[in-house]
């Protein structure tokens, strides 16, 4: 059983540039007589999941799949949404057995597509939560679990820096500091989430695009930006890619805002008391618009704004084998008054990539959600 879900697992990883805001799913079809008659994958929001894309498979190659078992790392959903239930092209395949990696957290299924299945008769399976199915389906699709619970993003927080944590120099040179490798592995991390935000500092000085390039993808993340003056430039070239552009603004300036929205961006206005952006309420918004993983590349002063707000759940972090000494840092907060109030991260993993490190780092204790 566990060699089968590592099979539909590897088929869900597929699905992770494609799926947001559905969650990545793979499914694998075995005969009544044991042997793997079919695979498939979630497609784009709209398209077939990956239950329907196994059963067409099989189709398509002529296997009978009454009284096989179906394989799937989340709950076949119950309800209607952009497509039909999984659970009825299950049930109407004839399908005799599903085994289930992990629960599904959306309240519209949370266990109904399990109710619904045993109700049709069929035999169902769900893992233990912590199976290493369970939790690789959990891990894969992190951003879509604390949308569905917290009813906010992931947020993860990339940073590229020098072995002493200088990100750039005194005169803000910061091209390039990883290595090409270190970049591209970047980008792969912006293919997977629903949203690359940054802030408007890193907007007016480097003028970025913030998507994904060094790979082939699917889809283009959305693009948030914290602007609380909004001073976003019309021909930033954040608006060249063929994507969703949200901007958080502070102070009311009507024209601009007019000026923003004819440019296709989405202009919300989310004031503090102190005349910034709010930023929980602005992950808040961000749920609701469906984000899921939210992508971080802002520089110093928006990173210190979100950990002191405690807002970031992970850190993914690239060190070059260099020292920079004296520059820039990368997240401006604190200072601090004693070492007990550090924020505490749990490593994940730890990876060469290039010449340069790859860490990413957990905030302790998130992700249990």
């Amino acid at each position: 059983m566990q060699s089968i879900l590592i099979e539909a697992h590897q088929f869900a990883l597929k699905a992770l540039p494609l799926t947001s805001p559905n969650p990545s799913v793979g499914c694998v079809i075995i005969s009544m007589h044991g042997g793997a008659i079919a695979q498939g994958h979630t497609q784009r929001a709209g398209g077939p999941h990956a239950e329907v894309m196994a059963l067409r498979a099989a189709h398509e190659a002529g296997h009978d799949v009454r009284g096989a078992t179906a394989y799937v790392t989340l709950e076949p959903c119950s309800h209607h949404g952009r497509t039909p239930p999984c659970c009825d092209a299950l049930i109407e395949a004839g399908i005799a057995k599903v085994v289930i990696a992990q629960q599904d957290p959306n309240p519209l299924v949370a266990g109904q597509g399990i109710t619904r299945l045993r109700a049709a008769g069929i035999e169902v399976t769900l893992l233990a939560t912590d199976d290493p199915a369970a939790i690789a389906t959990r891990e894969l699709n992190i951003g879509f679990f604390s949308r569905m619970i917290r009813k906010t993003p992931w947020v993860r927080m990339k940073m590229a820096a020098s072995l002493d944590g200088t990100t750039a120099l005194t005169n803000g040179q910061s091209q390039w500091i990883t290595s090409p490798a270190a970049r591209a592995d970047g980008h792969a991390w912006r293919a997977r989430a629903s949203a690359v935000m940054t802030g408007i500092g890193t907007v007016l000085e480097d003028n970025p695009r913030l998507d994904v390039r060094e790979l082939e993808t699917p889809r283009q993340p959305h693009i948030v930006v914290v602007d609380s003056r909004l001073q976003t430039p019309l021909d930033a070239h954040l608006f060249r890619a063929d994507r969703a552009c949200v901007i958080y603004g502070a102070v009311e300036n009507v024209e601009k805002k007019s000026a923003l929205e004819a440019r296709g961006a989405t202009v919300v206005m989310l004031p503090d008391a102190q005349g910034k952006v709010d930023l929980a309420a602005m992950m808040r918004d961000l749920g609701q618009r469906e984000i899921n993983e939210l992508h971080v590349e802002a520089g110093s002063k928006l990173n210190g704004s979100l950990i002191r707000a405690g807002l970031v759940d992970e850190f993914l972090v690239y060190l070059a084998p260099k020292l920079l000494g004296p520059g820039l840092g990368m997240a401006a907060f604190g200072p601090l008054q004693s070492l007990a109030d550090a924020l505490a991260l749990e490593f994940q993993s730890v990876d060469k990539v290039g010449a340069d490190l790859r860490i990413v780092a957990r905030v302790g204790g998130r992700g249990q959600f």
